[in-house]
């Protein structure tokens, strides 16, 4: 009678023991896993077997595409990194040449007396070729005299005149800026400019033939 109570207590406690575990552990791992599968059904569902809806991409690639076109210029256009000094000559989406250039030295100069500063470098932004000219003339500005020690002429100042300096060809892109020859070739390629972009004489000259009047330069 007593052995038969002691089997009927250890069931019993083996019973409240296993519904125990249900509730605490197996029921809510059970509950977890139907979510994530619902979920992953419902997925699967609305963006199809393989997780993509290959229509609607390639129809936003082309909307992309489209966009991108329509901001691309038809006409000559020139890049300039300013970080590697390399230029890009385009025409659409055609690259007409490439090759390296010099632009600003990023460097302020104050005079002696501190009433003048000025900083070297090559402005960042959207630029239009304003003027072209040929066998161009440079008439020297102000921070020219103040960077070789001289004292500032008048405006009308022969001194002020300089031949040669420019190459064969300019092309101004406004406040002062242009994009013009250099004589010192060795330094090509460097950060060594007042702003203006240099360019060799050859690829000067393609640029000068390519580029006209209204085109865009794009620096960064």
């Amino acid at each position: 009678m007593i052995r038969n109570f002691l089997i009927y207590l250890a069931v019993l406690f083996a019973g409240i023991l296993f519904f125990a575990s249900m509730v605490l552990f197996v029921i809510p791992a059970f509950q977890e896993s139907t979510v994530v599968l619902i979920g992953l059904s419902s997925s699967s569902s609305e963006s199809g077997v393989d997780g993509t809806d290959k229509e609607s991409i390639e129809a936003d690639i082309k909307k992309l595409q489209k966009k991108l076109d329509s901001f691309t210029p038809t006409n000559a256009y020139m890049i300039v990194n300013t970080s590697d000094n390399h230029f890009f000559l385009y025409k659409g989406k055609q690259l007409i040449r490439d090759g390296i250039c010099s632009t600003g030295k990023n460097e302020k100069l104050v005079s002696e007396d501190r009433k003048y500063e000025h900083i070297f470098h090559t402005p960042f932004g959207v630029r239009k070729v304003l003027r072209k000219a040929t066998n161009p003339v440079w008439t020297k500005p102000d921070w020219a005299f103040i960077e070789e020690g001289l004292p500032i002429p008048s405006a009308r100042h022969p001194s002020r005149v300089e031949t040669g300096t420019l190459g064969k060809y300019k092309l101004e892109i406004g406040d002062g800026f242009m994009i013009h020859g250099t004589i010192y070739k060795r330094r090509m390629g460097m950060s060594v400019t007042h702003g203006c972009v240099r360019l060799l004489d050859e690829d000067l000259e393609a640029v000068y033939k390519t580029m006209e009047v209204g085109s865009k330069v794009y620096i960064f």
